[in-house]
């Protein structure tokens, strides 16, 4: 990673693979981690993370992006859409992608199972279009919820309904979706257990 001045990380996959390829960033490599979750498994690396945009995702990370002169190194899956490199290249900006990972599937035959679940977590767009082909039709009942509006968009695409969203991209966020979704406190129940 020598002779860059920034990587860029889009999830904590990403950080996991570029990390265990070396003991420690070169100095002055600087890094950008598209959210919180991304940077907590940048920090976890012993990484110093220089910027996380408020606006959790690739065209949030592109806007945010400061000028530089020097090369960005892309770290991404291989089915990431092109938004984070098309968008720093359309500035200006030269970057390196990179395929750091591949996704791959866990078989073909549809998923059957004894009972229906209470309900589907939906963590990424492929995770929706697995489900979709593995597991539909799916209960009604099943609650779908998505980590976050882009992703509920992706599992919307592939057919899935959407139930609950979570209010940042994070695991923390999904799963106090799933919660609500599944327990709505009506008004004579607020604060009580």
């Amino acid at each position: 990673m020598a002779g860059y001045a920034w990587v860029v990380v889009t999830s904590a996959t990403a950080v996991t693979v570029l990390a265990g390829r070396m003991a420690r960033l070169p100095a002055g490599v600087r890094v950008a981690a598209v959210g919180e979750p991304t940077a907590r498994a940048a920090r976890a690396a012993d990484w110093v993370v220089d910027l996380v945009p408020d606006e959790t995702s690739a065209a949030g990370l592109v806007e945010a992006f400061p000028h530089t002169d020097g090369t960005v190194l892309s770290a991404r899956s291989e089915i990431a859409a092109p938004t984070l490199v098309d968008g720093l290249r359309a500035r200006g900006i030269d970057v390196d992608d990179v395929v750091a990972y591949r996704t791959v599937g866990t078989g073909d035959e549809p998923i059957t199972l004894e009972a229906a679940p209470d309900a589907v977590l939906v963590t990424s767009g492929s995770v929706a279009r697995e489900i979709a082909r593995r597991m539909t039709p799916l209960d009604p009942s099943t609650l779908v919820a998505c980590i976050g509006p882009g992703t509920a968009a992706d599992a919307r695409a592939a057919g899935l309904p959407v139930h609950a969203v979570g209010r940042s991209r994070s695991a923390e966020a999904l799963l106090d979706a799933v919660v609500e979704a599944l327990n709505p406190i009506t008004p004579h129940q607020e604060g009580h257990p």
